[in-house]
């Protein structure tokens, strides 16, 4: 069963195979979304400052009813730090608004801030900075394991330049009709995990006559498709619902996919337009 499987981070660290997003469930509400994810089997959490829920996520890890060394709860740094004292004062800020006496997992949200995703400018020497106050924050014992999202190859090369503690995970966009395959073979071959936000494409995915066909085949349903195909990349999927049949349909992953289908999902016409989401930057590149 995925919910108990793990992936192993560079540093030895397990990791959930399957986490649960908590983009867009509000504060008040996330509480109760973790746990219920938790009674379902859940162990990893996804939050983020940009998301303004990490109170409630730390609420839903108190009242869940596991012990916190079974629980592995990722947040991001905003995209918008690009200073040492800053991201050092924001990782504080994030134990404090949580509860917690540790993270599990921070990563760096984006490369660029989000007002400027788009543009050119690469933000090299901000990143450096944000990456040494986690770097220090992780040697602290403040934070289990450290890693980026949204990073290309051209980021990551720049922070493995100089770094001390490698980046362990990147968190990217990628899902059926998605998939970055260069990218991902590049952050495997350094040992860099690649978590898939959003492996269900923003909710584009589930009316694509193709996969509903090919996920009747398999006898599922297409977001369990869309996650499988995740996993069986190599990928560690996270899901966002607060709903928990979907929680749990989420998780009900123990299937193939045979490599034929697997060669003709990874070649499937590319997702253009991912409709009301399209205003978001990570869906409009």
């Amino acid at each position: 069963m995925v919910l108990e499987e793990n992936y192993r981070l560079s540093n030895g660290l397990e990791i959930p195979k399957l986490g649960l997003g908590t983009w867009f469930i509000s504060d008040d509400k996330v509480a109760q979304a973790v746990k219920e994810a938790v009674a379902l089997g859940y162990r990893h959490i996804d939050t983020a400052q940009a998301y303004q829920n990490e109170r409630g996520v730390g609420e839903g890890v108190k009242i869940a009813g596991a012990n916190r060394e079974e629980l592995f709860i990722t947040t991001k740094l905003a995209a918008e730090i690009k200073n040492y004292q800053q991201a050092l004062d924001a990782i504080d800020g994030s134990l404090e608004t949580m509860g917690l006496d540790y993270i599990d997992l921070l990563i760096i949200h984006s490369p660029k801030p989000w007002s400027k995703f788009l543009g050119t400018e690469s933000f090299a020497e901000g990143n450096k900075e944000a990456w040494r106050a986690l770097e220090d924050a992780y040697k602290a014992g403040k934070l289990k394991a450290i890693g980026v999202s949204n990073f290309e190859k051209e980021d990551l090369e720049n922070i493995l330049a100089g770094c001390t503690v490698k980046p362990m995970v990147n968190q990217i966009l990628a899902h059926i009709g998605n998939t970055p395959l260069e990218l991902i073979n590049f952050c495997q071959k350094q040992n860099i995990l690649v978590e898939a936000y959003s492996p269900i494409g923003h909710g584009e995915i589930p009316s694509n006559e193709k996969l509903i066909d090919l996920a009747a085949k398999y006898k599922v349903g297409v977001a369990q498709l869309a996650i499988r195909y995740t996993l069986q990349l190599g990928l560690l999927p996270i899901p966002k619902t607060a709903n928990p049949v979907h929680m749990k349909s989420n998780a009900s992953v123990d299937f193939e996919i045979s490599s034929e289908d697997m060669e003709l999902l990874s070649n499937i016409e590319r997702i253009e337009n991912y409709g009301e989401a399209s205003v978001f930057p990570v869906f409009a590149k």
